[in-house]
């Protein structure tokens, strides 16, 4: 649906209520940098890391090397969260210093470019499920409105069609769809490193391809690449996904303030410890958006704040379990897709009619 005229009660505004949560969270310390934090976190996935590239090194049997690409996948969502808090200068309070680590983990250690990853998620930050200008709604293997999916053509509508079924089988190409996306970003863009970020990505390659198939095989070294694209891609979506999937969409017309907009959009999967790590903290996708560049680790006390001031002000705050964060993103996606199957219906109705 879209929040053109917002059809719910968006409670009762007061001046500049972003200003006053945001005070609270400032005075209760959560917008302080936590750089030991970061550095000890940053060191233990690098251990990790290494420690899985110990075992490709050393085992030579299939079903070990299977099994330790799929805990390589699991790493590189974390990388990816790391990446991901760099580019929202979370980290540290230099600059420089979360580009560093960004250029390091995006397109050394994971082949994906920072640039792109700023520029993309920026977009999305800013204009959260905007019908048009929210890069994250607006691609080609997922339709996120009717309309959208009444504009598909070819294998794109059939997908449409039924997309719910297919969307978890579809995360699986992600990763791929991110290598292409930095490389066309760099070359197409020309950001500000676009020859480092080139040069990384180049030495990525041969880092991770070169090894995999002296250590490994050629057959064996592909195998791993392949679930560890695909299972690394399909770990960061599902993380994603459930963030804004389902939730009320905005055009130009919508009146919302930067608080309503921000949080209305957003979907909250409940709080648990390994659920927080699971997400990388973005399981708190309405205070993560309200104040992105908060560090993670604070993210949690912020989450009672933001939570208790929109009960004051009547604001709806949406926060499921896990579970049910699925299930009302494939109810939303196979909804979007209902016209086509009406449509298939109607025409198969009219070729079999004497």
């Amino acid at each position: 649906m879209t929040l053109s005229a917002p059809p719910l009660d968006l409670g009762t505004k007061g001046p500049s209520d972003y200003a006053i949560v945001k005070r609270r969270v400032r005075d209760a310390g959560l917008l302080e940098k936590q750089p030991w934090f970061y550095g000890r976190s940053i060191a233990a996935k690098l251990i990790v890391l290494a420690g899985c590239l110990v075992v490709f090194a050393l085992f030579r049997n299939p079903w070990v090397q299977a099994a330790n690409a799929v805990v390589l996948a699991f790493i590189s969502g974390q990388l990816g969260f790391q990446l991901h808090d760099s580019g929202h200068r979370q980290m540290f309070a230099s600059r420089w210093k979360n580009v560093v680590v960004g250029l390091v983990t995006g397109n050394l250690l994971l082949g994906m470019s920072y640039g792109w990853w700023v520029d993309k998620h920026n977009r999305h930050h800013a204009n959260p499920n905007h019908a048009d200008m929210d890069p994250d709604i607006n691609t080609v293997a997922i339709s996120y409105s009717s309309d959208q999916a009444l504009r598909r053509r070819g294998l794109p509508r059939v997908i449409a069609r039924h997309q719910a079924y297919y969307f978890f089988p579809l995360l699986l190409l992600l990763s791929w769809s991110m290598h292409v996306s930095s490389v066309g970003f760099l070359l197409r863009e020309r950001p500000r490193n676009r020859w480092r970020e080139l040069g990384l990505l180049a030495a990525h390659a041969l880092l991770y391809v070169g090894p995999a198939v002296y250590f490994l095989g050629p057959w064996s070294a592909l195998l791993v690449i392949v679930i560890h694209q695909c299972c690394g891609g399909f770990y960061l979506a599902t993380v994603f996904a459930p963030n804004h999937k389902g939730m009320p969409q905005v055009d130009d017309s919508s009146d919302l303030d930067f608080l309503r907009k921000q949080v209305l959009t957003s979907r909250n999967v409940r709080s648990h410890p390994l659920t927080d790590v699971w997400y990388g903290a973005l399981n708190y996708q309405i205070e993560h958006h309200l104040f992105p560049t908060m560090p993670r680790n604070r993210v949690r006390e912020a989450h009672a704040i933001v939570r208790e001031f929109c009960r004051e002000r009547g604001v709806p705050y949406h926060e499921v379990s896990m579970l049910q964060s699925y299930r009302e993103l494939l109810s939303f996606l196979h909804e979007v897709g209902a016209p086509l199957r009406a449509r298939g219906r109607t025409g198969l109705a009219d070729r079999v009619r004497p």
